[in-house]
């Protein structure tokens, strides 16, 4: 019963934190797009956002989670203090090393990411926020690794509001290419310098430990890969599109892409409080099993809401944004189920870190990538940001078959005949959207009601046993 008060605790808490980061954006999005002149703008704004992502991955190098890893091995307060402060000098040196390279590439990076060097001046403030944000985790992690959940809720509720309370004047202004940038940094930096304040007797530059930070590099470093392959799952389609087919359409696709949010917040609020029932339930006798019904379970609840997506994403889209951005909703049911997928990806390899063989994850992870790219470069040419969008889903999709097959071959995993089934059910019901009824609503929504249908009678057996439960 603890056990599951804590994993609730936590998946309410920090999924909760988590989702109101990022629903906040969302509900300013038709706002802040109805205030640019075009999506010329928003695709800049973005694609900061992504190169920020990016570089920040490279300055963080894995040293959170080593640091969070590393905190709870001794109940000694002066090596929790040593582990933050050890954590904290490297992360600063190597986020100064990336802020330099990128002011000094910043011709090159204008290039490459806002398709001209006219835009170098925006490097500056995104290299700006890169430093800011490859601390920002560390100093904050003290607050949540002594699970002070309401600081965490309040700081994460206050972030997104000191951002937009910035851009929306400077955006009113005219000043549309700094606007979110500028916000983003500012916001940032005073949510760090807070954290800073409040966990100041955490670290030191006195208690660096390089002992220390040769025993926690062996645990941070092997992450990266895994960060930077999901970096280009999530981003590289819109530095493909800028370089393809013009930043004003990478603009569209972000906006397309922001209702994929939606499936974010439920995968922010999963990982929440995952990782501690993973862990908690790992040698029980029938996990195998267990594990198999939770990615059968939450695959359903996908495809249904995926459906879902599929009915109502032209109508969001044509009565909340201008008409330059009503194109962007067709890659919206794409990017809604891709995070989901990431989801199930991440249930599945779970099993892979139960047993200590966690190299197969990074291949598997390598392949869908390297077949997002390549899809990206053959689809984005043909049919736009459509094709994008196909390309990332299509990435998730194959390494969550390759990564399933594997854990059947190592009996780590059950995938049942109801599962197969209601995937086909659902691959047709998506193809009847995308090729029938694009443009009748109602037709959808007998396609939505009949997928929802037919799974719940797949799993008739399993809804009556929670509806026994419940009643119990």
């Amino acid at each position: 019963m603890k056990k599951a008060k804590l994993f609730l605790e936590n998946f309410l808490i920090y999924g909760l934190g988590g989702i109101i980061c990022k629903i906040v954006p969302f509900i300013m999005l038709p706002v802040v797009t109805r205030l640019m002149p075009n999506s010329e703008y928003f695709g800049l704004s973005d694609m900061s956002n992504t190169i920020m992502n990016f570089c920040i991955y490279l300055a963080v190098l894995g040293m959170y989670d080593a640091m969070y890893r590393m905190f709870f091995d001794k109940d000694d307060e002066n090596y929790k203090r040593n582990v933050c402060s050890t954590a904290f000098v490297f992360n600063l040196f190597t986020s100064l090393v990336v802020f330099i390279l990128m002011i000094a590439l910043k011709k090159w990076i204008a290039t490459v990411f806002f398709n001209n060097q006219k835009y170098a001046f925006l490097v500056y403030l995104t290299a700006l926020a890169t430093l800011v944000g490859g601390t920002n985790s560390i100093v904050s992690a003290p607050t949540r690794m002594q699970n002070k959940r309401v600081v965490y809720l309040i700081a994460n509720t206050v972030g997104p509001i000191i951002s937009y309370s910035v851009a929306i004047p400077l955006l009113l202004k005219g000043y549309y290419i700094i606007a979110l940038p500028l916000a983003g940094l500012i916001s940032s930096a005073l949510l760090e310098l807070s954290f800073g304040i409040m966990n100041r007797s955490w670290f030191s530059v006195k208690r660096f430990d390089i002992k220390l930070l040769w025993q926690m590099l062996p645990i941070a470093l092997p992450l990266v890969p895994n960060f930077l392959i999901y970096w280009i799952f999530n981003s590289c389609d819109r530095v493909m599109i800028t370089q393809i087919i013009g930043i004003g359409d990478s603009g569209t696709y972000s906006v397309g892409a922001k209702l994929g949010l939606a499936s974010q917040l439920i995968y922010t609020a999963f990982a929440g409080g995952w990782q501690f029932f993973a862990f908690s339930t790992m040698n029980e006798e029938n996990q195998v099993e267990s594990n198999s019904k939770i990615y059968e379970y939450l695959g359903c609840l996908s495809y249904i809401s995926t459906m879902c997506v599929c009915l109502v994403a032209k109508p969001i889209y044509y009565i909340l944004f201008t008409t330059e951005y009503h194109r962007a909703f067709i890659v919206s049911p794409y990017l809604f189920l891709a995070p989901l997928l990431q989801m199930l990806f991440q249930v599945a390899c779970n099993q892979l870190l139960v047993v200590k063989k966690t190299w197969p994850n990074i291949f598997i992870l390598s392949f869908g990538a390297i077949i997002n790219i390549i899809l990206n470069r053959v689809l984005i040419p043909i049919i736009g940001i459509e094709g994008a969008a196909i390309a990332t889903l299509v990435g998730y999709i194959i390494s969550n078959i390759v990564c399933v097959l594997v854990l059947k071959r190592m009996k780590l995993m059950i995938i049942t005949r109801e599962f197969i089934a209601a995937t086909i059910i659902t691959v047709c019901a998506f193809l009847i959207w995308r090729f029938c009824f694009l443009e009748n609503f109602f037709g959808m929504m007998f396609v939505a009601i009949g997928d929802f249908v037919a799974i719940l009678i797949i799993y008739r057996r399993a809804v009556h046993k929670l509806i026994q439960r419940i009643k119990g």
